[in-house]
């Protein structure tokens, strides 16, 4: 029997002969085997030495076979029971295996059915001490896990404070600086060379543009901890306020802004009116030049998802440097051409990722730029299809 020199059993019967007759044809097939004709001498045994098995007569004076087999799991949990009977009952034994024994063997013994019942006791038990150790490892996992996230909890504080710290202490200065160069260009007026006077325009733009950053930044920070609050979405008026919001009053070109039919969906209505403003703010300053500019919004109903989408056909990008789009500061067109910070999209696809959402765009030189994002398992549709008007 493989490893069977390894298992030990204990076999507690009161009649001397059978206890004996049983050891020996165990012993034989390589089990170590320790015998007791009563339960206080079993309960010692199990004292002072583990058994894999314990294998205990149903009918003994004194501690019955359920006794000791109650008694023995209360010494040790992983042990595991049998007990021994004769046919007259087998009833009581249904009942002793309701109080903790596998399985019961029958009286007289016969080798071919006796096997068959310590092998699946053994396995019983190796399950056993294999669940019993995987719960440790688990306990002590989630132990070091909640330590860790306490640790993270302790820095996410203390950054969120220096965040703080920071924006206030670097607006202060800012904040002196654009005044006072914008003072100097409205005091001094003709007084100041003209590019003199750029400088100072110069100055008051990059202060203005770090708050900007700043505020972004700040932003950014806030997602990671901001608790999402996910109701039902009509998406549709949610993009047409943003439109309106952000459409220039009086744009150089021709502008056409598209809506196609939106859905109501389960999504935080803030952050998700946020990755509209972000995008769409994209495709107005990236088509602001184009004699014929157009932007579409739509959706598409893919793989039990929502799929949304931003497109214009603005001056694109080539897909070869877009590997780093939706980090935080990464620029495709210098800030002379296209002004911001460059982390409008970063901030897209935390939000996107927050609701368990995939973002990612497509794009070519001198043809457009699509940006898409799902939010998950889709709800049914209720479309609104629209125009907005030129």
């Amino acid at each position: 029997m493989t490893d069977a020199h390894k298992v030990r059993l204990l076999i507690v019967d009161d009649e001397v002969k059978h206890m004996q007759a049983l050891c020996d044809t165990l012993e034989e097939q390589g089990y170590e085997v320790h015998g007791c004709t009563n339960g206080d001498a079993a309960l010692a045994a199990l004292q002072g030495a583990p058994f894999d098995l314990l294998l205990a007569d149903l009918m003994m004076p004194g501690m019955s076979g359920i006794e000791l087999l109650r008694a023995a799991l209360a010494l040790d949990p992983m042990l595991v029971g049998i007990i021994m009977t004769g046919e007259g009952t087998i009833g009581t034994a249904v009942e002793a295996m309701q109080s903790g024994a596998l399985d019961y063997i029958l009286k007289p013994f016969k080798l071919s059915a006796i096997l068959p019942v310590l092998g699946r006791s053994l396995q019983m038990r190796r399950l056993r001490l294999e669940n019993a150790a995987l719960e440790q490892r688990v306990r002590e996992h989630a132990g070091a896990l909640e330590a860790v996230n306490r640790e993270l909890e302790a820095a996410n504080r203390e950054l969120d404070a220096f965040t703080r710290s920071a924006s206030h202490d670097l607006r202060t200065p800012l904040n002196a600086i654009a005044g006072f160069s914008s003072l100097l260009v409205v005091e001094l007026g003709p007084q100041v060379p003209e590019e003199q006077r750029q400088w100072l325009i110069s100055i008051e733009r990059a202060a203005k543009h770090m708050n900007q950053l700043i505020d972004d930044l700040m932003r950014l920070s806030h997602l990671g901890r901001q608790a999402l609050n996910v109701q039902e979405v009509d998406v549709a008026p949610l993009v047409h306020d943003v439109i309106e919001e952000l459409r220039p009053p009086q744009p150089p070109h021709e502008l056409r802004v598209q809506v196609g039919s939106l859905p109501r969906i389960a999504a935080d209505p803030s952050l998700l009116r946020q990755v509209f403003v972000n995008l769409l703010s994209n495709a107005f300053k990236f088509t602001r030049d184009v004699e014929h500019a157009t932007i579409h919004v739509g959706c598409e109903h893919r793989a039990q998802e929502w799929m949304f989408f931003v497109r214009d056909n603005g001056p694109g990008f080539d897909m070869a440097h877009a590997g780093q789009l939706f980090d935080a500061f990464h620029r495709l067109h210098r800030h002379s051409e296209f002004e911001g910070s460059g982390v409008g999209l970063s901030i897209v696809k935390r939000i996107v990722q927050r609701h368990n959402g995939r973002v990612w765009a497509d794009a070519s030189p001198g043809r457009g730029a699509s940006f898409f994002f799902t939010l998950g398992t889709a709800t049914d549709p209720l479309p609104h299809a629209a125009a907005v008007p030129e």
